[in-house]
């Protein structure tokens, strides 16, 4: 179950919203394995105050107010290719499909163990066997 947490700004339109929710739900299944109907995602809306990045640039990008952080939580021991594969499905995708710059596109994972998620009443339901 992966949790993403998706912050573009407050300017960003609905389709562009809609566009990156969709488009990292994609490259979840078609790149990362997870299955169908794990869908788990949070929106926020940022003013341009909130959204912080170096305006001059880091690591080769440069990057405008039309930035979008995307954050995804998921279980541990993908491999870095499928990591980078969708880290790449997802710039591409969303390039390609709402015309946000591909470095205005920052990803990060967070890894936990399975038995971190509850899926609600309390329950660990991917508890280790014992």
């Amino acid at each position: 179950m992966p949790l993403v947490r998706i912050d573009p700004s407050k300017d960003a339109s609905p389709e562009v919203v809609r566009v990156v929710s969709d488009t990292v739900y994609e490259a979840m299944i078609s790149v990362a394995n997870v299955p169908e109907n794990d869908k788990f995602q949070i929106i926020s809306r940022h003013s341009p105050e909130e959204l912080i990045y170096p305006v001059e640039g880091y690591l080769g990008a440069t990057y405008t107010p039309g930035i979008v952080y995307i954050q995804v939580t998921w279980n541990s021991g993908r491999t870095i290719d499928v990591k980078k594969a969708f880290y790449k499905a997802i710039a591409d995708g969303i390039h390609a499909k709402a015309g946000v710059r591909k470095e205005d596109i920052v990803i990060s994972l967070v890894e936990v163990a399975r038995e971190d998620w509850s899926f609600g009443n309390g329950v660990m339901q991917y508890a280790p066997k014992e």
